[in-house]
């Protein structure tokens, strides 16, 4: 998919770490999608899935790639609840600023919820490297696990 939207910005930090300029804690990536470590994580397993088509928002994504996102979404979900196990989960998507989206390039939020704990401040607080990691251990076994 190198479909790109003219409205994008390809400086934008997913961007770059599609392109292999930035690293990040990865623990899915297929043809269409990656899946990554939010390093500012509102919850522990908080994952971000991002298409690989470069659009701002889902109102420019295309269909195709919408299609793959939300399957690797689901995968991703999955493997949040087998390796987190918690009480709820949540799939968020924002588009545009006003709506909180931090990052210009679509991704979806995938967070586990637990009863008994609030979130964290969505993009404010850099979470530990040796954490981070093993949290992308956790997800990159319990997907290992998981059929399609």
């Amino acid at each position: 998919m190198s479909y790109q939207s003219p409205e994008y910005n390809a400086a934008n930090i997913f961007a770059r770490i599609l392109r292999g300029e930035l690293p990040c804690y990865k623990v899915y990536e297929d043809a269409h999608t990656i899946a990554f470590m939010d390093i500012m994580p509102q919850a522990d397993g908080h994952t971000l899935v991002v298409p690989k088509e470069g659009a701002p928002d889902i109102l420019t994504l295309s269909p195709e790639a919408a299609a793959a996102a939300i399957h690797t979404t689901q995968r991703i979900a999955r493997a949040v609840n087998k390796a987190f196990a918690p009480d709820g989960l949540l799939v968020t998507q924002f588009n545009g600023e006003a709506a909180g989206q931090t990052v210009a390039h679509i991704h979806f939020h995938v967070l586990p919820r637990y009863t008994d704990q609030s979130f964290r401040r969505h993009a404010r607080e850099q979470q530990q490297a040796e954490v981070l990691k093993e949290h992308a251990d956790r997800l990159i076994a319990a997907l290992s696990e998981l059929s399609d």
